[in-house]
C-alpha cells in the first residue's frame, strides 16, 4: 500500500485511521465512484472542495460525496460576502493536490477549513489520503482536530 503524506501526518499525531485503496477511473473521479468502490455508504465518504471568497481568501469545504455544496452557506460560514469554487488548474499550485486526490489534511498552505456538520453523525468518515485511489477512514472528531476544521451546515437541501 502506498504511504501518503496524509498518513504520515496522522501517524505523527497518533491518530488511528484505516487506509483503503481502490481502483479509480480517470473518466470518473467522483466521490460516489470512490464510495461504491470501497463499499461504503455515500454519506460516510467526504469530498474536499476549495473555494475563493470575495476577499480573494481561499477556503476548504468538506462535504459528503452524495451532497451538493451551498455556496451561500459557505460564504456565511467563512465570513465572506460570496464564495466560488476555484478552477481545477489552480488546485495543485494552491494545495499540492490534484483533482480526485485532494485531502483536507496536509495541504501546501494552511487554509481555513469547514466540514459539514453531518460528519458528526458518523462513527467514521472517509476522506482522500492525498492520492487518487487511496482513502483514509477516521473518526470525524480526529479529522476536525487534524485539519483544524469547523463543523457547520454547508450542504444544499
Amino acid at each position: 500500500m502506498l504511504t501518503t503524506n496524509v498518513m504520515r501526518i496522522l501517524e505523527k499525531a497518533g491518530i488511528k485511521y484505516e487506509a483503503r485503496e481502490y481502483e479509480y477511473d480517470e473518466n470518473d473521479l467522483s466521490g460516489l465512484h470512490a464510495a461504491q468502490a470501497l463499499d461504503l455508504p455515500a454519506e460516510c465518504v467526504f469530498k474536499t472542495l476549495v473555494a475563493e471568497g470575495d476577499n480573494r481568501q481561499n477556503f476548504v469545504f468538506v462535504i459528503p460525496v452524495c451532497e451538493e455544496l451551498d455556496l451561500k452557506k459557505c460564504a456565511g460560514a467563512s465570513g465572506s460576502k460570496s464564495v466560488n469554487l476555484i478552477h481545477v488548474k489552480a488546485l495543485q499550485p494552491l494545495t499540492g493536490y490534484i483533482r480526485g486526490g485532494c485531502s483536507p489534511i496536509g495541504m501546501k498552505k494552511k487554509l481555513p477549513t469547514y466540514i459539514d456538520e453531518t460528519a458528526l453523525l458518523q462513527d467514521r468518515i472517509s476522506v482522500s489520503a492525498g492520492h487518487r485511489g487511496v482513502q483514509v477512514l477516521l473518526s470525524p472528531s480526529d479529522l476536525i482536530l487534524t485539519a483544524d476544521a469547523h463543523p457547520c451546515d454547508l450542504i444544499r437541501y
